[in-house]
């Protein structure tokens, strides 16, 4: 399997929600996309509560995920004692619990690739002073 991509919450926000300014990115991203993307439940879980405006938009999303389309990466006990020193780390942007399981994921999968809208991702490090390499496409804010 080639080395993933992960896959933040925003962009997939933007994918199932048409009235996202970062809808017509999304499509492209996963259009043009050559790697296997992943993420994790907790990103999932934002998705949801993020497309609550839509119960189809909703189950669309989840119907994506039963597809196979994006593989959700376990956060095992002994990770969340590096999820937590990531956070206490990144305290200042703040770091919320979501990115700092993609951040775990990325270090799972051996990738830094990440697609996201999310500008902290250039502050944010894997294995603790690479830089991620952000999917092109996504104005970040």
């Amino acid at each position: 399997m080639k080395a993933g991509q992960v896959v933040d919450t925003g962009p997939l926000v933007a994918l199932f929600d048409k009235g996202d300014t970062y809808h017509q990115a999304a499509q492209e991203f996963v259009r043009k996309n050559r790697f296997p993307m992943f993420t994790t439940l907790a990103v999932v879980t934002e998705v949801e509560y993020l497309l609550d405006f839509s119960i189809h938009a909703q189950a669309d999303f989840l119907e994506w995920l039963v597809r196979g389309s994006l593989y959700i990466v376990s956060i095992e006990r002994e990770e969340l004692a590096k999820i937590k020193a990531l956070m206490e780390k990144f305290r200042d942007l703040p770091m919320d619990f979501a990115d700092a399981t993609l951040v775990a994921a990325c270090e799972k999968l051996g990738t830094p690739r990440i697609a996201t809208v999310d500008k902290d991702f250039q502050v944010y490090r894997y294995f603790g002073k690479k830089k991620f390499s952000l999917a092109p496409g996504f104005g970040l804010h």
